[in-house]
């Protein structure tokens, strides 16, 4: 591994629940925390441990997320984990990240995901929004549990 240095790459949008997780998650790991936006391909070099996060759209990561991750260059000994909000979470919804930095070269040592707040399209007008105060104490504990596993394994 290239070092203990952990970057967390985080696409958080709407009610900013992803990243109330990945503040959580990097408060354990001693993680930066950058966007996609802001991510350039030899920050890779410094770090031996990559974080992946987003809400889920359409049962998938962030487009600026699944674009960074598609757009790498193939990897060697770098650990990466997944985690994500959603409305729904289930971790198959990992699955489309997970292949990309599987192909990328990176090995992945952790899945995380839990609920959110949702106020997108009708769900907000009826029943103002679905998963009212997620995350939640619960969720965070959980986090904070799965990334002192992450840590771990460093």
């Amino acid at each position: 591994m290239k070092n203990e240095e952990t970057l967390i790459i985080c696409a958080s949008y709407h009610h900013m629940n992803t990243m109330h997780i990945c503040k959580k998650i990097a408060k354990i790991l001693n993680a930066k925390i950058i966007e996609p936006k802001d991510f350039k391909e030899e920050l890779l070099s410094s770090y031996g441990l990559i974080g992946f996060g987003s809400g889920i759209y359409n049962g998938k990561h962030h487009s600026s997320l699944l674009d960074l991750v598609n757009g790498l260059n193939k990897q060697k000994n770098i650990k990466a984990f997944v985690f994500s909000t959603a409305t729904i979470p289930v971790k198959s919804m990992h699955n489309a990240i997970n292949q990309i930095l599987i192909n990328k070269g990176f090995e992945i040592i952790g899945q995380f995901s839990c609920k959110g707040f949702m106020t997108y399209g009708f769900t907000k007008y009826i029943f103002g929004g679905l998963n009212k105060g997620r995350p939640n104490e619960k969720d965070f504990a959980n986090a904070i549990n799965f990334a002192t596993n992450i840590k771990s394994q460093m």
